[in-house]
C-alpha cells in the first residue's frame, strides 16, 4: 500500500507522462531520445519530490526538469558526433510535403533554447511571461528567441518548398 505522498508521485507520473513525452518529442526530433528524456525527467522529479518533502507545483516542476535536462543535455559533446561504420546512402527526394514533418523538421534545425521557447509558447501554450520564468530569462529575450525561431522555421519551410 503506498503513502500519500507516494501516491500522489504516481498518479502524477501516470496522468503526465504522455504529455511530457509529446513535449520532448517536439524538443528532441526522436522518439528514443524523447523516451530517455521523459524518464531522465521523471525519475529527477520523482527524487526532488521525496528530496525537498513536497513540491508547491509539481506540474511546473516537471516541465522545468524537462526543458532543462534537454538544454543540458546538448551542450554535452559527445551528443554532437554521430560515429558511423559506413556512410548511409543519401535517401532520394521525397514529394511527402506532410505539414507536421516540414514543421519537425524546421524544429529539429532550431537551437535548442529557441526549440525550447517555441515548445512552450505554442504547444504548451504557456504565456511569454510564464515561459520567461520557467527558462530563467527576460520576457525580451524570449520574444526575441520566439521571433527569430519562427523566422528561422518559415525560411526552412519555404526552403523545403522550393
Amino acid at each position: 500500500m503506498m503513502r500519500g505522498a507516494d501516491a500522489t508521485l504516481h498518479a502524477f507520473v501516470e496522468g503526465r507522462r504522455t504529455a511530457l513525452f509529446r513535449s520532448a518529442y517536439l524538443l528532441c526530433g526522436n522518439r528514443d531520445e524523447a523516451d530517455d528524456l521523459v524518464q531522465t525527467t521523471l525519475v529527477k522529479v520523482v527524487l526532488g519530490a521525496r528530496r525537498y518533502g513536497r513540491l508547491d507545483n509539481l506540474e511546473a516542476y516537471a516541465r522545468q526538469t524537462l526543458i532543462n535536462t534537454f538544454i543540458a543535455g546538448r551542450r554535452r559533446f559527445w551528443r554532437r558526433e554521430h560515429a558511423y561504420g559506413e556512410l548511409p546512402e543519401t535517401p532520394a527526394e521525397s514529394a511527402d510535403n506532410d505539414t507536421g514533418l516540414m514543421v519537425r523538421a524546421a524544429l529539429a534545425k532550431l537551437a535548442p533554447k529557441q526549440r525550447a521557447v517555441l515548445v512552450l509558447r505554442y504547444w504548451e501554450d504557456l504565456s511569454v511571461n510564464d515561459t520567461a520564468d520557467l527558462l530563467g530569462m527576460r520576457v525580451s529575450t524570449v520574444k526575441s528567441h520566439t521571433a527569430r525561431g519562427i523566422a528561422a522555421m518559415r525560411a526552412a519551410v519555404r526552403e523545403e518548398h522550393v
